[in-house]
């Protein structure tokens, strides 16, 4: 498993923060910074937004696109997670999702569901490219 905890700057005063506490964070933020939440249609249009900048910084910087010349400095791709992360936290709170509870019972069934089904799949074992 791999350990983010080295590769994360965290301050000796700030702890981490658990899914439970961003949402609340981010509830307070909207409440007294953005006046109130988008609608969930305009949210999800957010969502899928943050998501196309951060599928475009990862098919430059690891896929087989190039980025424009002085694009790459500009790039920041852990900004980009942190942003689709605002916005799916922006709807589950407006949708009454409690993230917490739904990571671990997705967690669950994807242990469940997957428990062999990856250690048997040749194309993962041999380390190739998917070919279908």
């Amino acid at each position: 498993m791999t350990d983010f905890s080295a590769s994360v700057p965290h301050s000796s005063v700030v702890p981490p923060v658990s899914i439970q506490e961003a949402q609340q964070r981010v509830d307070h933020w909207i409440n007294s910074i953005g006046v109130r939440y988008f609608n969930e249609l305009t949210n999800l249009a957010q969502l899928v937004e943050e998501v196309g900048e951060l599928a475009r910084i990862i098919s430059r910087k690891f896929g087989e696109q190039s980025f424009k010349e002085g694009e790459e400095s500009k790039c920041d791709l852990a900004d980009e997670m942190a942003d689709v992360l605002f916005v799916l936290i922006c709807l589950a709170n407006q949708t009454g999702v409690d993230l917490t509870a739904a990571f671990e019972k997705n967690l669950a069934k994807k242990t469940s569901r997957d428990q062999n089904r990856h250690v048997n799949n040749a194309k993962l074992l041999n380390g190739s490219p998917t070919q279908e």
